[in-house]
């Protein structure tokens, strides 16, 4: 029986790809782990930022947009993203850290039952620092030269919120189609997990009426759910269309392969195999330092570079 493992990266939409580098790598202590582009629009920037290696289930993806207006919010949408560090003591630390940048944060709180952190980056990505009561994939590696200490850095994804109008469809696709377990269910809220009692594979769907979210900078686009290998993605690839969803069919991302579909609030998934990383066309040193692309745009290289515009390192 196949099972999703957690989930593998979520995308974003940033207007500015120097001041995302900058909150990301400088601010939150991650690694830049692959500089790329969008390969349907190879005109944009796509960057990962994540762990030592960009590990499954680390992956901070975001493209780059740089006509994107704000993001007026509402339902059908991905709303929230959660970011498990080590301790209570942790989060703390972060208040002291998002203080010191001035960095728009909650009080110390709680959320999905854990004590927990809210903050917004510069374009109002909503997120929430979670913490992690020692729950770690066994392949996420702290890096050592993060600006943040290793007590303290971000380990990976924790719960993921999806606001909708139709509660119930999003439960059945996830329960039904992908076996996530439902831990926690109101009548605004239902928690579900990949693998229960663990939060690298927690699912927050909130209901809300009203109109639907329009997209721009700070916006979610899609999370990405993880599974071992293209076997495994060619089953789940079968459930979907057996249940009248439509299917990308898979497409081969070089760094993982992919399938794509939306579910019956809209709401755009994507199904990612753990391999082959980006360490595929790099050395673990040197990852992200570079622009890299996939072997099929490598002669485009030059027209793709020329207009990229070169991003800015802030200190």
């Amino acid at each position: 029986m196949y099972k999703i493992l957690g989930h593998h990266h979520i995308s974003m939409i940033t207007k500015n790809a120097s001041q995302n580098n900058y909150f990301y790598k400088e601010v939150l202590g991650l690694r830049r782990v692959k500089m790329t582009v969008n390969q349907d629009d190879p005109s944009m920037y796509h960057l990962f930022y994540g762990d030592r290696t960009g590990s499954p289930g680390t992956e901070l993806s975001f493209f780059e947009i740089p006509v994107a207006g704000s993001t007026h919010r509402g339902t059908n949408a991905i709303t929230r993203i959660g970011l498990l560090v080590p301790s209570a003591t942790s989060l703390s630390y972060w208040k002291m850290r998002f203080e010191e940048f001035n960095i728009q944060h909650s009080d110390i709180t709680m959320y999905a039952n854990r004590p927990a952190l809210h903050f917004e980056d510069s374009e109002g990505l909503r997120m929430v620092l979670l913490v992690s009561n020692d729950e770690k994939v066994e392949h996420w590696e702290t890096w050592g030269k993060s600006k943040v200490p290793e007590e303290h850095q971000i380990l990976g994804m924790g719960s993921v919120e999806i606001t909708v109008r139709r509660l119930d469809k999003l439960a059945n696709t996830l329960t039904e189609i992908f076996g996530y377990m439902e831990v926690l269910r109101t009548e605004e809220e239902a928690i579900f997990q990949s693998v229960k009692g663990e939060v690298f594979g927690e699912i927050v769907v909130r209901f809300l009426d009203g109109p639907s979210e329009k997209p721009g900078r700070g916006s979610i686009h899609h999370l990405a759910i993880r599974v071992k290998d293209e076997e495994e993605l060619a089953y789940w690839d079968g459930q979907v269309r057996a249940k009248g969803f439509h299917s990308s069919g898979i497409v081969d991302r070089f760094y993982f392969k992919s399938i794509y579909f939306r579910e019956s609030n809209g709401i755009l998934f994507e199904i990612a195999t753990d391999g082959p990383g980006f360490t595929i066309d790099g050395n673990i040193e040197t990852l992200g330092e570079k622009l890299d692309l996939p072997p099929f745009l490598e002669e485009r290289r030059n027209e793709i570079e020329e207009k990229l515009q070169p991003i800015e390192e802030i200190e």
